[in-house]
C-alpha cells in the first residue's frame, strides 16, 4: 500500500508537469516548476504538522496504556475489581467535569455564541477523550498493580506509539498526496 501511494505521488508530479505544459491556461500548477519545488520543500513540515497527527499520537498512547494496564482484560481478582470500580468512579467524575465545562450556560469551553460546534470544546474533543482514557488506564494500572513504577507507564505509552508506527507512514504519504493535490489544483 505504501508503494502504491508513492507511485501515485510520483505520477501526480509527472501529470501536473505535463498538464501545465500542455495547457498553460488551465490553472493547474506543476510540482516540477520552481514554484512547485519551493512549495513542496518549503511546506513539507507544515503539511505533516496537522491536528490529525497529534490526535493519532495521543490516541495511540492512550490505547497502548489501556492495553498494557490490563483494563481491557477480564480479571476476577479482588484487586482488579477494586481497580475497575475506582476507574469507573474516576471516569464518571471526569465526564462530569467535562459536562460542567461544556453544558452549563456560559460554560468555559463553549464558543462566544454559546454553541458546542465550532467551539474550544469541539477543537479539543480528541485530546480530551485521549486524556480521559489515558488517565483511566494509568489509574487502573496503578490500583490493579500492573504499573508498579513510572517506567511501566512510560513503557505502556511507548507500546501504543509502537503499535501506531506503521500507520504513521500512511499518514505521511496521504498528507503529502492530499496537499500536493491542493497545490496543483488550488
Amino acid at each position: 500500500m505504501a508503494c502504491a501511494l508513492i507511485v501515485v505521488q510520483l505520477l501526480l508530479v509527472l501529470v501536473s508537469w505535463i498538464w501545465s505544459a500542455a495547457m498553460p491556461d488551465s490553472g493547474v500548477r506543476s510540482m516540477l516548476s520552481g514554484e512547485g519545488i519551493r512549495w513542496f520543500l518549503g511546506h513539507s513540515a507544515e503539511m505533516l504538522a496537522t491536528p490529525l497527527l497529534v490526535w493519532l499520537l495521543l490516541l495511540a498512547a492512550a490505547i497502548g496504556c489501556m492495553v498494557r494496564s490490563g483494563l481491557l482484560k477480564i480479571h476476577r481478582s479482588f484487586r482488579a475489581s477494586r481497580a475497575r470500580i475506582i476507574t469507573l468512579l474516576f471516569l464518571v467524575a471526569y465526564i462530569g467535569i467535562v459536562l460542567l465545562l461544556t453544558v452549563a450556560p456560559h460554560a468555559i469551553l463553549l464558543s462566544a455564541s454559546g454553541t458546542l460546534w465550532p467551539s474550544p470544546f469541539s477543537a479539543s474533543l480528541v485530546p480530551v477523550v485521549a486524556f480521559g482514557l489515558l488517565s483511566a488506564a494509568v489509574l487502573y494500572g496503578m490500583v490493579a498493580g500492573t504499573f508498579q513504577m513510572l517506567e511501566d507507564v512510560y513503557d505502556a505509552l511507548l507500546y501504543g506509539l509502537r503499535l501506531a508506527a506503521p500507520y504513521l507512514l500512511f499518514y505521511i504519504l496521504l498528507a503529502q498526496l492530499y496537499f500536493s493535490l491542493l497545490f496543483i489544483f488550488g
